[in-house]
This record gives structure tokens, sequence and C-alpha cells, in this order.
């Protein structure tokens, strides 16, 4: 599969689209109701709340919209990885490993709101990377913030990703007040309007206000579960091994886009440990930058072997993990 997704080829998306279906054919099989935390924002739980009256006793509804957030967000950020040069040639491996990545743990395989979020996510991304060239970029930037400042409303501590925003200005632009001021108004701005509408509406007494909690958070105990996260590690930490030892034979635009994904995962990292909410639907933000390490990983080696035997042992702990398998070789 590696070598068939390292093509540029046009069917790709279509393979892509099948290949996506059988690893996460599990979540069509067993699907299940997303169910809202407090770290959920309004919007999300509006969401689900008019799902329920569509949908019903029917949760396949729900896995069918998140397949196609998976499917959408593999394919939207590998087009624009390509579009930045993140690799020397374009081809699909960014997308299929974001699909392989996400179907190891069927808490990502959710309609959760991070899951939404990350849509939004990679578009910040991309607005951000294009920032190189532009003169008067705060129109841009406003708008980048308006966007941080909605994904609040459906995931509060996604406002920790105006550090990427920020210190996102730090690598792409030189330092300008103005820049930085135009960005944090952006963000400010829908929150204006929410509360707004709130104190016109005479609701503010009874408005509950969004919070974060500095907590530890939820690992798998499982040796299965924690074996795949090795595995994702292990493959992204090859991965940025490459880009490291590629960086610099890079364009200045493809090295900051580069930056700007180490720093999208940092603050990924991070946002688990300000949740109130305990769950590991909340770390499917880091699939985003991880699978563009693991993308480097099944690129850049020249042993053809290697990237094929990572590729093979990821998608035979998804069968034993979302399958059950892990549970029948216990007995």
């Amino acid at each position: 599969m590696t070598g068939t997704f390292k093509a540029n080829s046009p069917i790709n998306t279509f393979l892509l689209l099948l290949y996506g279906l059988v690893l996460k054919l599990p979540m069509f099989l067993f699907p299940v109701k997303p169910l809202p935390q407090s770290s959920d924002g309004f919007l999300y739980k509006l969401l689900l709340q008019q799902l329920d009256k569509v949908a019903g006793p029917l949760p396949a509804v729900y896995a069918s919209i998140a397949f196609l957030l998976l499917f959408t967000q593999a394919i939207t950020f590998n087009q624009l990885a390509n579009g930045q040069k993140l690799m020397p040639k374009p081809n699909y491996l960014i997308a299929m490993s974001y699909l392989l990545i996400t179907s190891l743990f069927k808490e990502w395989n959710l309609l959760s709101a991070p899951l939404i979020v990350g849509s939004l996510m990679i578009w910040v991304w991309s607005k951000m990377s294009s920032l190189s060239n532009v003169k008067n970029a705060n129109g841009s930037l406003f708008n980048t913030g308006i966007v941080i400042g909605i994904a609040t409303f459906f995931y509060f501590p996604s406002i920790a990703f105006a550090a990427l925003m920020i210190f996102g200005l730090l690598i792409i632009r030189p330092f300008r007040l103005a820049e930085w001021l135009v960005s944090l108004l952006g963000i400010l701005t829908p929150w204006y309007f929410l509360l707004s509408f709130v104190f016109l509406t005479d609701r503010l007494k009874n408005y509950k206000w969004p919070g974060v909690s500095v907590t530890l958070p939820q690992f798998y105990d499982s040796v299965w579960a924690v074996g795949a996260i090795i595995i994702v590690l292990f493959t992204s930490l090859v991965g940025f091994y490459f880009i490291r030892k590629n960086y610099f034979r890079q364009l200045v635009q493809s090295r900051k886009s580069w930056s700007l994904v180490f720093l999208y995962f940092i603050v990924a990292v991070c946002i688990p440990f300000i949740n109130a909410s305990h769950s590991f639907e909340y770390w499917i933000l880091c699939a985003i930058p991880l699978s563009a390490a693991t993308g480097a990983t099944f690129f850049y080696p020249e042993v053809k072997w290697f990237p094929k035997l990572l590729h093979w042992l990821m998608a035979g702990f998804v069968i034993a993990l979302q399958f059950g398998l892990h549970n029948f070789i216990k007995k």
C-alpha cells in the first residue's frame, strides 16, 4: 500500500476511500452514539441534540458522519501538505497515515468535538502556512482568529490553538504588534457576539461559563493499546528523523510549514492536560501532525521493506484492536 499511495495518481483518492472503509469497518459494524463531555462546547451539544432528532436509535448515522470527517480531513490535509511541498514529491502517504493512525483507537472514530475541531485546525494551519509572502495579512489573521474562536464553541480547550497562531507568526513573519493584536481580536470576536446575545436576551445569570482544568489525562492500561501507542510514536520519531535530515534541502516556505506542524503537535499534546474530562478521544488532535511525520517515514527510506513492514505491523494492530482479536488471543 505504501508503494501505491506514494504515487500522485487521481485514482488514489478512490483507493484511499476503499482503504479507509476497510480499516474502519468496525465503526459501522459496532456504531456508538457519542455522549457530550463537560469540556465540550455548546455548539457540539446542540449538534448532538439535532442529530438525535434525525438519527434517533440509528447510531450508524453518527459513524457515517465521523467517517466522512476523517476521510475529508485526510484528503484535505494531504492536498494542503502537497501544496506546501512538505515532501519533495506529491503523494497520498499523509492521507493514508491519517486514516491508519486514527484506526488504531476506537475513540478516535467517534463523532467527538475534537474530531470536528480537527477540520477547523487543518484550515488554520493552511492559512498560517501561506502568510509568508502576503504583504498585508491583517484580513487573513482576523479570519483565522475567528475560526479558532468558533472552534472553542465546539471544544473549549481548543483555545490553546491560539498559541499556534501567535507563536506561528514568529515563525512565518517578522514581528508586528498590530498583527498580533488583530489575531487576538479575531479570536475574541465570536465570544463578543455570543456574550452580547446572552446579555440582550437576559440569560447572563444562567449562562454557564466554560473553563479548563489542569489534570493528568487518561491513558490506556491495555497492553495491546499501549503497543499501538508505541508503534505510532516510533513511526513518528523515524519520520521526524528523516524530516530533520532533509530539512535544509527544502525551500524556505516548506521549512516554515514543517515548523508549524511541529508547533501544532506541541499544542495538541498539551490540550488533554487542560481538559476537565478524561477520555482518550481528546488525543485525536495529535493525529494530524503525527500523520505528517508518519507519511515521511513511508516516503523517505531507500530500503523498501522497512516502510512496508511498518505499515502492515500497524494494520495488524488495527485488526487486533478494532475487531477484538486481542481478547481472543488472551483466551
